[in-house]
This record gives C-alpha cells, structure tokens and sequence, in this order.
C-alpha cells in the first residue's frame, strides 16, 4: 500500500546546505526509498529567483519519490502542514560582529518562524535546527512556539558525531561503518566535547573499545578533539566555503533515525532538551547520547564520566547557560 507524502521544510533553501540537501530529501535518503515527499522549500525575498532556480532543478531531476514542491519566501505558507522542519536558514555571524549582534538579528528570525510553525505546522511536527548557533536558536525556537513539545524540537549535532566518527576510522584504518557509539556532547562550537570513551570499533573477534584499538590516549585526549571540534573552520580555510555537503548528509542521518529508528546497540548524538541528565543544567538544548525507537528519542542513561570528562561537559554547559541567557535579553 503506497504511504501518503511526508511534508518536508527546508528554511535557506536557496543557500548551500539547501542546495546540497534537497536533492538527498528528493531520492530517498532521509525517510527511506518508499517514502514519498512534498518539499516546502523557504529563503528570503533577495534569494526568490535562485530559490525558483532549485525548484526547477528539482522538477528536471525527475525524483519518483517527490510529489510536489513548495518554494516560497512567505513563512506562513511554507510552514503550513509540514510534518518536517529543517531550520538551515539563520544570519550568519559576519566579520566584526559581535555574538549578541548576530542572536540579536537570528532572535528575530526564529521568533517569526517559530510563531508560524505553531500555527500552521502538522500536528507532533518534529523541527531540526541547523543554522548556528544551533542549540541556542533551537532554544529561542522553542520560547515562541509554545504549543510544539519540547521533544519535538532539536539541533544538529550529527555533523560532528560523523566527523567524529570518520576521524576514529581513518586513524584506526576501518570503515568508518565499523565505529560507533561516540558522543559529542554539549554545544554545537568549538566547547563541544567528542567523546570516545564508550565507543567501540568491530573486529573479526568482536567489538573492541576504541581506547584499545588506538592506543594513544595522548592523540584521543588531544588532536583528537581538537580536530572534531575546529572541523568547520578547517574546511572554510580549504573551500572558502562552509561546510554544505556534510551538513546536508548529517540532517539525512539525524531525522532518518529520529523518525526510523536507531540500530540495536547505537546511540547517536543529538541536541535535545535538557532534563538535569549527567549533571547539565535543565533547561538548555544540549547535546547528548540518545537512541530513538517509535520516533522518539531517549537520552542514554548510566554512562560512566570520568574527571576529564566532566571538565569538558561543565564548560560547554557553561557557554550554553552564557548563550542563553544572551539570546533572552533579546526577546
């Protein structure tokens, strides 16, 4: 029996994340080869020529899976009815600017977003931030969307799960679908904390930690981090340009397994209301080990942290209580 059209927004449609990422919606990648979709693809009124242009490409990629699409520079028609929001469009921090002037300008454009996906979004709509600073617009989202659950809203912090993940593999030379269960916790910029201390790699004899396999807790306690951390600044040093292709991936992955499910035995990572877990502050949207089942998601609980750890979550919790309670002297 043939599924019903999954509405999918996608804000900044026009940019480069946008641009990467809707084809990927279009083929299947992130709901499945089965799943048909309409995609509602938003940007502002300067980007409405290039935003027809996507739309185009989109109509001449001949997608099976895509039944209709929606491109606009109205907020409330592009919200009407999603089942799917992903949030890329924000205002990017620009040179010279300080961070409150760009929460002050991306308070403004969340606020309305937000407003129009209470109203006129499907009823348990889930809602994905990606635009940076991620966790903290996640949170203002949140503030003037208040019918939406807490559950219902994330950020993306997959992105550097997956970095993560590729930097474990090509250090320990396997595939990088033989690692996992790393975590990044706590915020999306350069305080996350990539941790490998329950992660695993598997061998012919079986799953080994990663600490056993790459026996050089100097590089994993250091470069390591670093590297995950100082991702996105390495690659606009080589592209010019941040990162889209990756980003894009990494929201397919995100809602894929918020909606489908993750494997047995895999957590991934996920910036998600905080409920006081491991220690952080209640109230933040914060990055955490979870695994989703029924299209919900479920913080790992019962994970040992160990003083180097706890370091590391404290302080990117830090930042987020200081971003946050910026963001609010801007409401």
């Amino acid at each position: 029996m043939a599924k019903d059209p999954v509405r999918i927004l996608v804000t900044g449609a026009a940019g480069q994340i946008g641009y990467a990422l809707v084809p990927l919606i279009a083929r299947g990648t992130m709901l499945g080869p089965d799943q048909p979709v309409i995609l509602h693809l938003l940007d502002i009124p300067p980007a409405a020529e290039s935003l027809n242009g996507v739309k185009m490409e989109l109509i001449d990629a001949a997608f099976p899976l895509l039944r209709g699409v929606v491109a606009t520079t109205n907020v409330v028609g592009a919200c009407k009815d999603v089942n799917i929001a992903i949030m890329v469009g924000g205002f990017p921090r620009k040179e010279g600017m300080e961070r409150k002037d760009v929460m002050s300008k991306n308070v403004s454009i969340y606020k309305e977003q937000a407003s129009a996906l209470d109203q006129y979004a499907a009823e348990n709509v889930k809602i994905l931030v990606v635009a940076n600073p991620a966790n903290t617009n996640a949170l203002i989202l949140k503030e003037f969307a208040p019918s939406i659950p807490e559950k219902n809203i994330s950020c993306l912090t997959r992105l550097d799960h997956n970095r993560a993940l590729g930097q474990v593999a090509e250090r320990a030379g396997v595939s990088v679908s033989d690692v996992k269960n790393v975590i990044i916790w706590g915020n999306h910029s350069s305080t996350q904390y990539p941790d490998v201390n329950h992660a695993v790699i598997t061998t012919q004899e079986g799953e080994k930690p990663v600490r056993a396999i790459i026996a050089d807790n100097a590089w994993l306690d250091g470069d390591f981090i670093t590297t995950v951390q100082q991702r996105g600044a390495a690659i606009i040093k080589a592209r010019k340009l941040s990162s889209a292709l990756s980003a894009a991936s990494s929201a397919c992955d995100h809602i894929r397994d918020w909606v489908l499910g993750t494997p047995k035995g895999t957590w991934v990572s996920m910036g998600v209301y905080s409920d006081g877990s491991y220690g952080v502050p209640s109230g933040l949207i914060y990055s955490y080990p979870v695994t989703c089942a029924g299209g919900e998601w479920t913080i790992f609980q019962g994970l040992s942290i160990d003083e180097f750890s706890r370091a590391k979550l404290d302080a990117t919790a830090a930042e987020l209580v200081e971003e946050k309670a910026m963001a609010y002297l801007c409401l």
